[in-house]
């Protein structure tokens, strides 16, 4: 037997820990893993000595292709994700044709599925969606149920108020009480929608035009405030809570209060909370403005103690395109937020978790591949075990350099991260046994991404 692809001579890295060895590819999944003597001889042997080679990365929070004001493609994007090592994201759908063009107000949330399934199928990574549930009525759950039979396994509900995203409490609790029925998981924004709009009508009329007010407007006990009662809700219904980007002491301790199996409740966290504290914006002003927003120094490192506690187990990019000019011509009320991180997720959190802090590659491959993967019902994926599919990334661990906005593949047209010094970069990146980026040059065609139609997620392990 031929396979198509060996990769000799590295460091594997698991969830589970490191060796030396080697991985075969063929049509598109892992066919063995194991010393190189004992598997089969391949048409192309890639050499991935003093490498470490891991699973790619699964990026399970990107927001792509959304409203007049963002300006990603999936084919810009899912460039980017493949030069940072991503090989697959999880994307929104939304109900009403919310943030997407083409939708009038009358669409359905299987009619976003649709209409981005097909934008999709034009970038090079693989993708699926989380259908965002934005309006209060029983129509809801009849959208809900056409999702599932889409193989859409999650839905995002925002406390927060955006744009007529936000829903309240109650029907919270009706939404997660249909989703324990099914076994699908409630992805949720939680922020304390009314005292963040007061506190933020107060800094305006005292004057306070300046970014750096931006985190007094929505300070750390409004986010705990609105994870607490999330976390009791899904307690309470037996719903699988998977909580976005916690940046904050108070909301992971909010969290690990109703953890007492990990079964039914986690949470991410994101780069930048890992990588920046509030005092960015006094140096950048409107560019790292990011709901919830950027905090203390002493909230960072909470991040890591949960991470190293479990507490926290998975890390995401909440990944947002925006040009500078959208972000910066406005006044910090007014300026979107987000901001681009897809290109730059594994080198980052590989300097700041395993190289500063000493965490190891085994928790990298957890955080941000295996756990993904698994939470929402892709077994196939953040994996390196025979049969599954062959997303590879080879990362060199001594590649310092420091990341450039002007080297970034997505249309953002800066980085938050410019000029940021790095330890490590991905050298090349595999999906489903496609070579689709090498040493930083993408090398495959558009249209090699495929939709994954998910799993309903096992969460007891």
């Amino acid at each position: 037997m031929v396979v198509e692809t060996v990769i000799s001579g590295g460091t594997i890295a698991t969830h589970e820990g490191t060796f030396e060895g080697s991985i075969a590819m063929d049509d598109g999944r892992i066919v063995a893993v194991g010393e190189a003597a004992a598997l089969p001889e391949a048409e192309t042997v890639v050499d991935a000595t003093d490498r470490i080679v891991m699973p790619g990365v699964v990026d399970p929070h990107v927001h792509i292709d959304e409203t007049d004001v963002q300006v990603g493609t999936y084919e810009s994007e899912t460039r980017a994700a493949a030069l940072g090592g991503v090989t697959t994201v999880i994307d929104f759908a939304w109900q009403d044709g919310l943030y997407v063009d083409d939708l009038d107000a009358d669409a359905t949330l299987g009619d976003c599925i649709d209409v981005k399934r097909e934008r999709g199928e034009r970038g090079i990574v693989d993708f699926s969606f989380h259908g965002t549930l934005s309006r209060e009525d029983d129509a809801s759950f009849a959208e809900m149920e056409t999702a599932l039979a889409k193989g859409v396994t999650s839905f995002k509900l925002f406390l927060a108020e955006y744009e007529g995203t936000g829903i309240g409490r109650g029907f919270v609790d009706r939404v997660f009480r249909r989703l324990a029925e099914n076994g699908a998981v409630g992805v949720v924004h939680s922020e304390d929608p009314s005292t963040c709009e007061r506190l933020t009508a107060e800094a305006r009329a005292q004057g306070r035009d300046d970014p750096e007010v931006f985190p007094a407007t929505r300070p750390d006990y409004t986010e705990a405030l609105a994870v607490e009662s999330v976390a009791r809700l899904a307690a309470e219904t037996g719903a699988k809570y998977y909580n976005v980007h916690t940046t904050c002491r108070d909301a992971a301790d909010a969290l690990a209060r109703f953890q007492e199996d990990g079964s039914t409740i986690r949470g991410e966290t994101c780069p930048h909370f890992l990588v920046f504290d509030e005092s960015v914006f006094a140096e950048q002003g409107n560019l790292p403005l990011i709901t919830p927003p950027l905090r203390t120094l002493d909230d960072v490192e909470s991040l890591f103690e949960a991470l190293g506690d479990g507490v926290l187990n998975t890390i995401a990019t909440d990944h947002c395109v925006y040009t500078r000019e959208s972000k910066t011509s406005v006044p910090w009320w007014d300026s979107p937020r987000g901001a681009n991180g897809v290109q730059h997720s594994l080198e980052l959190v590989h300097r700041e978790a395993v190289v500063e802090r000493g965490f190891s590659y085994p928790f990298l491959v957890r955080a941000m591949s295996t756990t993904p993967a698994r939470t929402f019902g892709m077994p196939q994926k953040g994996t390196l075990e025979p049969g599954t599919d062959a997303d590879v990334v080879i990362f060199d661990p001594d590649a310092p350099h420091r990341i450039s906005a002007s080297d970034g593949a997505s249309h953002a047209d800066f980085s938050i991260y410019d000029g940021l010094p790095v330890s490590g970069r991905v050298e090349k990146t595999f999906v489903r046994g496609e070579l689709v980026a090498d040493d930083g040059e993408i090398v495959c065609d558009d249209g090699h991404g495929q939709f994954l139609e998910r799993e309903i997620p096992d969460w007891s392990g």
